[in-house]
């Protein structure tokens, strides 16, 4: 199998990673291989059976053209400063242009030991593997941007960590690696003219249309806050909670990255954590938009010395920028949950909706994916739904009757604005139950039960026959969840 690699980020960029090799794995396996991915990126995979695949996937088998390496990052994890922290288990393989000119990382995860590894041994169970290639693809079905998962391998190796595990690699795919936490490495480091080279090559690569503006520098930083408000406000829709909004797990590009401990909401509150590690409930459900704000401030302080050295006056204008973002979120979040809730236009009232929604569903412990449909439901004349969520059928009467004016105002049918709904409001999700149960089958060597899982969540908007566990909130009397990190 050839893989045409174009790998700009090597050939441009020396000093800004260290190069590395993966550990040959003993027994590569492929569990799976994302086939319409890798036609969408125009990868070549005709005659490559699953050994080849394997071999590939897990780092047994340089291809011709990759140049290996391990990006260098620092960051800001849980709120306090790491000055060096890098790809400790991840190996870029190269870079490939798909068809239709965009540019694209092909990274292995789990690979093994790095320069950066600090002393851990860079590999990667099984489950953490299958749960980011789950999570991911389900992201994307959704429409969120993400990084995106071509191929899972087990490595026939036992990775160690509160137990023994299977050993697994993942093959990520993502628009590029740089994240905030790189710029804060080489602005801590090295200064200004590695940050401005960095974020010459950010805008070449990603922001082309930036390069003309007065001050580039300054138009990424405005450009990759819009970015990032878009992306939390679509995350809060879906009731996705990231669990690690460290800098270091924060891409410059506007997708999801790092699916370690995270996991979508059940019944709302707005204080859902998942993580293990999240004692005092920095990057729960409610607190992401301010995380979100906290990593813009840094990433605008690794940017400032590229920023001065265009105009030291845009330092001031930098600052300005880092203010409006809870403005500029609000404003995101406003437009996502009108789009939630079939409401076609911006109205004085939304605030107050869109607000009071919230206080509802958590003082009556709604399921938070289930209430959306539901309510499209009853612009179909159908309360049963609706009526299963809630203690007593009316317990929701006022708040449904404000939403119903709102609705009123508007030309739209219901039948019509029932059917945008629904084309926004997943019915299926990564169910943590559900995943937990299709984690634990795919380790004990049974994967049907996660084939299946992930074939329903790529298919998350249309009601389908045989599918209805899968749409079903979690039972009441499950466990409180929690997610770990992987590594």
């Amino acid at each position: 199998m050839d893989i045409a690699f174009d790998n700009s980020f090597y050939t441009a960029m020396e000093g800004f990673y260290a190069p590395a090799e993966a550990a040959v794995p003993p027994a590569p396996k492929l569990l799976i291989f994302n086939h319409a991915l890798a036609a969408s990126l125009g990868l070549e995979t005709a005659g490559a059976g699953d050994d080849v695949l394997a071999s590939i996937f897990s780092g047994q088998l340089l291809p011709g053209g990759a140049n290996p390496l391990a990006f260098a990052y620092a960051g800001h994890q849980f709120g306090h400063f790491s000055s060096q922290l890098g790809d400790g288990r991840a190996l870029l393989l190269g870079e490939i242009v798909a068809p239709d000119g965009a540019r694209f990382d092909v990274q292995l995860k789990g690979s093994g030991p790095t320069p950066f590894s600090r002393n851990g041994d860079g590999k990667a169970a099984i489950g953490p593997v299958l749960r980011e290639y789950l999570v991911s693809e389900a992201m994307a079905a959704m429409g969120v941007p993400t990084t995106r998962s071509l191929a899972a391998v087990a490595t026939g190796d036992r990775v160690q960590r509160e137990r023994a595990h299977p050993g697994a690699v993942l093959t990520r795919i993502a628009s590029s690696h740089i994240r905030v936490g790189t710029f804060q490495f080489f602005a801590a480091h090295f200064g200004a003219d590695h940050v401005v080279q960095l974020s010459d090559y950010c805008i070449r690569r990603h922001f082309p249309e930036l390069a003309g503006a007065p001050n580039p520098h300054l138009a990424l930083l405005d450009r990759v806050i819009g970015l990032q408000c878009e992306l939390v406000a679509h995350w809060l829709g879906l009731g996705f909670i990231h669990g690690v909004m460290n800098t270091d797990n924060v891409a410059i590009s506007g997708e999801t990255i790092d699916y370690g401990p995270c996991a979508f909401m059940d019944r709302f509150a707005l204080d859902t954590v998942f993580s293990s590690i999240d004692a005092n409930g920095r990057y729960a459900y409610g607190r992401q938009p301010q995380i979100m704000h906290w990593n813009m401030a840094r990433f605008a302080e690794a940017l400032l010395p590229a920023i001065h050295a265009v105009d030291p006056e845009d330092v001031e204008r930098a600052k300005e920028l880092v203010t409006a973002v809870p403005e500029r979120f609000r404003a995101a979040w406003f437009a996502r949950m009108r789009l939630k809730l079939g409401l076609a236009s911006a109205d004085e009232a939304d605030a107050d909706l869109i607000d009071g929604l919230f206080g509802e569903i958590e003082r009556l412990n709604v399921d938070f994916t289930s209430f959306f449909r539901a309510l499209a439901m009853l612009l179909r004349g159908d309360a049963a739904m609706m009526e299963a969520l809630l203690p007593e059928p009316d317990a929701m009467a006022a708040w449904i009757a404000d939403w119903w004016a709102g609705l009123e105002r508007e030309a739209t049918g219901p039948v019509e604005r029932a059917a945008a709904m629904d084309a926004v409001n997943p019915l299926y999700i990564p169910r943590n139950h559900l995943v937990e149960a299709a984690l634990a089958a795919a380790e004990a060597g049974d994967m049907a039960p996660w084939m299946t899982l992930l074939e329903v969540v790529r298919q998350p908007y249309v009601a389908r026959a045989g599918w209805e566990t899968f749409a079903e909130p979690a039972p009441k009397d499950s466990a409180p969840y929690t997610t770990f990190c992987g590594t």
